[in-house]
């Protein structure tokens, strides 16, 4: 099979950056009225997510930072739900591997997945938090806001702070809780939990953090409780606007070099890729990709394959680092179970290339619609196949950057 010819190219896009991390955490909190909230010898969590957010560990840092000089005590617990493979240790580890250690943030790590009751929605669901943020006298939340890759909120509230508060705050028990009714519990009951959170918690103000396009810091905002659910709903809008999109909306072959829940809550962006994969679900109308190939399994994610069932084909590297019970702790908590059905597997890149090609109906490998990313988190630079070089040319913010090369591949078929 004669394999199509590829060339480099590089979105540009547009957006604000933060350019002093620590200095902007202290004046955002010194907005919100942590000064006056805070008095010495307040013990006050710090809540730390699994996703890779851009400068977490210095923004955490910062925050500790901050409440020790008004003389307060921080301490950090893992707020992820059933992540790290739903243990205490697992949950530690996955900081660690996006930089949230003890010793760089100089605070303690205090986790456990014991979780306390401190209320109920008035659709009977129990609200819970974690243990060690009950027995301490504060709580900030910290969490990035940006658009769900399950669903699209009717009213603004997707992935941000009001989530942390409920699924990240209320760890494994609070995840079933509200996974047990699907979509509507992650979509339109997970707000109501968090509500009760605000109420009956000691929440002193939530972090709401923003990245643009190249997954730098955009904002960072310090909001004072009442305000969250109003202010996250308008930062949301912001989020989508900056988010990176494929340039090219109709394609024969996606290839995903890495997949990881680094990237992505779901391994890949659902936005990115136009894939959604839960039942009673409508897949998305754009983008539309024939077969989409995961190519590999990222450090990062320590064997966490979710989102391996929205791809089409995948390779024996990729398959052979699947850690099953960490895997299958997460979707099966999610409730979304299609998405951790393994695809067809091949040897590797090269083969599953071929394969792709060979099942595009109707279509020469030569003129293959074709694009391949590094993840679907890192947009800017991106390989795509000669019969695309025209739509691109048509684009004022994409650009070639490389000359037609053939497809290389080592001596194993990865690609290079």
């Amino acid at each position: 099979m004669k394999l199509p010819r590829m060339v480099q190219v590089k979105q540009r896009f547009a957006g604000p950056a933060v350019e002093h991390i620590a200095r902007e955490v202290w004046e955002q909190l010194a907005r919100a009225g942590i000064d006056e909230a805070v008095t010495p010898g307040m013990r006050i969590a710090l809540t730390a997510g699994s996703r890779g957010i851009a400068n977490i560990a210095e923004i955490i840092k910062a925050t500790a930072a901050k409440l020790k000089s008004l003389g307060a005590e921080p301490f950090i617990i893992p707020a992820m739900g059933s992540h790290g493979g739903a243990t205490a240790e697992g949950q530690v580890k996955v900081l660690a591997s996006l930089g949230v250690t003890e010793a760089y943030c100089e605070a303690p790590i205090l986790s456990s997945m014991e979780v306390v009751q401190i209320g109920r929605t008035e659709r009977d669901i129990p609200v819970y938090i974690d243990r060690h943020a009950s027995e301490g006298d504060g709580i900030i939340l910290i969490g990035r806001i940006k658009v769900h890759t399950d669903f699209k909120s009717p009213i603004g509230i997707e992935s941000g702070i009001m989530k942390m508060a409920a699924i990240g705050l209320g760890k494994h028990e609070q995840a079933l809780a509200l996974h047990n009714y699907g979509i509507q519990g992650i979509r339109d009951f997970m707000p109501e939990v968090s509500r009760v959170v605000f109420e009956k918690a000691n929440i002193l103000c939530g972090i709401g953090i923003v990245e643009n396009a190249y997954e730098q810091t955009a904002v960072i905002e310090a909001i004072p409780t009442p305000r969250i659910e109003e202010r996250e709903r308008e930062l949301l809008k912001l989020s989508a606007s900056l988010m990176p999109k494929l340039p090219v909306q109709q394609l024969d072959v996606l290839h995903v070099d890495r997949i990881g829940k680094n990237y992505s809550g779901t391994g890949m962006d659902t936005n990115i890729i136009g894939r959604m994969r839960i039942l009673g679900v409508d897949e998305p109308a754009s983008p539309n990709i024939k077969y989409v190939i995961a190519g590999d399994l990222s450090d990062e994610c320590q064997g966490n394959a979710l989102g391996i069932g929205l791809a089409d084909l995948t390779t024996k590297r990729l398959f052979e680092k699947i850690d099953y019970h960490k895997t299958n702790e997460n979707v099966i908590t999610s409730t979304f179970l299609h998405r951790a059905l393994i695809p067809i597997i091949l040897d590797n890149d090269l083969e599953a290339m071929r394969t792709a090609l060979r099942c595009c109906w109707g279509v020469s490998p030569e003129q293959a619609r074709i694009i391949r990313i590094a993840n679907t988190l890192h947009l800017e630079h991106m390989y795509v196949s000669e019969s695309l070089i025209p739509e691109i040319e048509a684009l004022d913010h994409v650009k070639v950057v490389g000359d037609l090369e053939e497809m290389k591949f080592d001596g194993s078929g990865v690609f290079i």
